[in-house]
């Protein structure tokens, strides 16, 4: 499993569990899995982050779906800077690549684009930026 791509601990015990194997037997596994370096939450993250990131997907989405992987919240918020200026890049990638970056003329085509992007994971201040440097551009 962990030639494929990389899993949370959390992920891993799950599948190992699924296919019938003993607590015990898991918990000795994953101790030995993280001793020899094979498994590792914190590289499970940055890889995560960077994959989600360029599929297109905001803080947001990406901290909701590592939550689900078993990831504690403070590995979380290290490995994702919500503040970060980069997101503010990205959904305007985002917006640019799904409307071709035309502004919204009306309050429906508005909360369309709005939907969409909050949808993708960013958050209500970097679509109100987007919206606001769209405009003056």
């Amino acid at each position: 499993m962990l030639a494929r791509r990389e899993h949370s601990e959390f992920e891993l015990s799950r599948k190992l569990r699924t296919k019938g194997y003993s607590d015990q037997d898991i918990q000795t596994v994953m101790l030995a899995l993280i001793k020899e370096g094979l498994l590792s939450n914190t590289r499970f993250v940055e890889s995560y982050v960077f994959h989600r990131r360029n599929k297109g997907y905001g803080p947001l989405r990406i901290q909701a779906e590592l939550t689900t992987r078993g990831i504690p919240e403070d590995m979380i918020d290290h490995h994702l800077d919500i503040a970060d200026n980069a997101w503010l890049v990205a959904v305007r990638k985002v917006w640019q690549k799904r409307f071709k970056g035309s502004l919204p003329r009306d309050f429906k085509t508005r909360a369309q684009q709005l939907r969409f992007l909050q949808y993708r994971g960013f958050t209500a201040d970097h679509i109100n930026t987007l919206f606001q440097d769209a405009e003056h551009d």
